[in-house]
């Protein structure tokens, strides 16, 4: 099959060289960088890449968009005219860039949600702390910016600071919203949706976004994942969210994978509650890179549900996935060439299904001997993914940390160690509700 990575945010490479792996043909284009727009070297020398995605378009046979916030209006007309695309479009991509729509969309569904409020600008919503103290409040974005501006408050003193700094730093606030503290379990619940409906099995997922353990440090998205395919019938989180939106994903002509994260409470009026945050409508990163580990068959199966078919078979193991990334992460001001070259040691033929390279290309590193030899290296900040699967968290978390040991890197390269652990308490409460119910600590 023919296959173009349309790669707007560089997260395409492990996914190209499975493909590959398999016979595909491979066809990846990655954007220039967003602020200098110099070309970018990931891939560099490991798939075949392109200079322009549209001089591909005919070509392909099934099309992939790494995220949903560059080209989707240029793509949305190569949709309409039937071109094979499996992945967000302009209306799915609303869903999570604006949250009130996205709420909207849910309570239409029949989906409680938390009620929030919206500011254009940091002195309303500095006012409206000043007059509210006693509430604690978690300010959310509503558009494609830095992960920073997604803050939860521990205090309203705390939450009136926050705005008064980005008021200092920030030039122009995007639009963006309040919402009262829940405490509770967060988790998720995300499906692949087909011509014809979501696909039947959904993942269910527990993110762990801050950059050191026991969620300390700043907000980077993604630092780890916990994952579970589990059939769309015996997920009481699909039925509860994704099923009750399906058949406006259809109408929309939706495809690709959308997720939607929601907040267990454990305390208070909305205890035993579950209470949606956002949509995720795009690839999650790196959760698609751990998605692979699962997908025995990496592609064909996305042909198939664009055209309406569900031949989709995941394995049914729980995987952990561990971010690996080096100096100056979270951050980005060291130019690519002050990050390129380093190279990975303990690649082996044994743990390489489990390594998901990211900010990576093809070239020199030293060898046991002291040989130049050919080897990937590192041309960003963002290494990789190592996974590990088992039937329990347990396992899958030791068989990850497990491959994780087995490399080497020079520069001081970073990982959290704890990836998984809080699902030990997390699992029985929300068991105790009906939800999680396939899976074992």
């Amino acid at each position: 099959m023919k296959i173009l990575l349309i790669d707007s945010s560089a997260f395409f490479l492990d996914f190209a060289m499975r493909c590959e792996a398999q016979g595909h043909d491979v066809r990846m284009w990655v954007a220039p960088d967003e602020k200098t727009f110099e070309r970018v070297s990931i891939g560099d020398g490991l798939v075949r890449k392109v200079p322009t995605w549209e001089g591909s378009m005919n070509w392909a046979d099934l099309i992939l968009v790494s995220d949903n916030c560059r080209y989707m209006k240029r793509l949305e007309g190569y949709r309409q005219r039937g071109f094979p695309i499996f992945s967000a479009n302009v209306e799915g991509t609303s869903w999570e860039m604006d949250r009130l729509k996205g709420q909207e969309v849910l309570e239409q569904a029949g989906i409680e949600c938390l009620p929030c409020i919206k500011f254009s600008n940091w002195d309303d919503a500095i006012s409206h702390q000043k007059a509210h103290l006693d509430v604690r409040y978690v300010c959310k974005p509503c558009s494609d910016v830095d992960k920073a501006l997604s803050y939860v408050s521990k205090s309203a003193k705390d939450m009136i600071f926050m705005l008064q700094h980005w008021k200092r730093t920030i030039k122009k606030p995007c639009p963006f919203i309040f919402q009262e503290f829940c405490p509770g379990i967060e988790v998720a619940v995300g499906g692949w949706m087909g011509r014809n409906g979501f696909l039947g099995h959904v993942l269910e997922n527990f993110e762990h976004k801050k950059l050191m353990n026991d969620e300390k440090g700043p907000n980077t998205g993604e630092q780890g994942t916990v994952i579970k395919y589990v059939p769309i019938g015996e997920s009481k989180l699909a039925r509860e969210l994704l099923l009750p939106v399906e058949a406006e994903l259809i109408r929309s002509g939706y495809t690709g994978y959308i997720d939607v994260a929601v907040m267990l409470g454990t305390e208070g009026p909305r205890k035993g509650l579950l209470n949606p945050l956002e949509f995720t409508s795009r690839h999650g990163w790196p959760l698609f890179l751990i998605q692979q580990v699962l997908h025995h068959d990496v592609v064909s199966w996305m042909k198939d549900a664009a055209d309406g078919r569900d031949t989709f078979q995941p394995s049914d193991e729980i995987a952990v996935g561990v971010f690996l990334s080096m100096p100056d992460f979270p951050y980005h001001h060291l130019k690519e060439d002050q990050l390129s070259g380093f190279p990975v040691w303990g690649i082996t033929k044994e743990n390489r299904y489990f390594f998901h390279p990211f900010n990576m290309k093809l070239g020199e590193g030293i060898d046991d001997k002291g040989a130049t030899i050919p080897m990937m290296v590192t041309c960003g900040n963002a290494i990789a993914t190592v996974t590990g699967v088992g039937r329990t968290v347990e396992e899958a978390k030791t068989d990850a940390y497990g491959h994780l040991s087995e490399l080497e890197i020079p520069n001081s390269p970073m990982y959290r160690t704890d990836i998984g652990d809080r699902l030990r308490d997390q699992l029985p409460i929300l068991q105790k509700y009906g939800y999680c119910t396939s899976w074992s600590y």
